[in-house]
């Protein structure tokens, strides 16, 4: 990936971020106005009666934006992760842009940080339905 590239990723991180307060700031202000997905049930779990690879992300965010760490871990690992990685990547990149390039520490992106997301899916979506199919837990 070119300097331009990472720094338009960096840029992007930061208006997603910028997003996400918008949203929290909304849902404070115009409490009930904003339902989200928690509401609609999980196609997938409705015509199989088993996890999809997405179950339990939702859950994971909530708990991790109120500090349940392991909490969070048990119902979606890779929210976990992704909270991680984009934390590790914004903040030495920050560090990076404001010492002007003295202090390079910043993360650049890899293929390898999307195929690691994707394993942990798979596992944990192997994991949680060979706990319920084969011992009746419902995680």
């Amino acid at each position: 990936m070119s300097k331009e590239e990472e720094k338009n990723l960096y840029y992007l991180g930061w208006i997603l971020l910028g997003i996400f307060l918008l949203f929290l700031l909304a849902r404070k202000v115009l409490p009930g106005k904003f339902p989200g997905i928690l509401g609609i049930p999980c196609i997938f779990r409705e015509l199989t009666g088993y996890d999809c690879p997405g179950c339990g992300g939702t859950r994971a965010c909530i708990a991790l934006l109120k500090g349940k760490i392991w909490q969070s871990f048990l119902y979606h690992p890779v929210v976990l992760y992704g909270a991680a990685v984009y934390f590790w990547y914004m903040f030495s990149h920050t560090v990076e842009y404001l010492s002007e390039g003295r202090w390079k520490i910043g993360m650049r992106y890899r293929d390898i940080y999307i195929k690691i997301a994707a394993g942990i899916i798979v596992v944990q979506w192997i994991v949680r339905n060979l706990l319920k199919w084969k011992f009746g837990i419902a995680v």
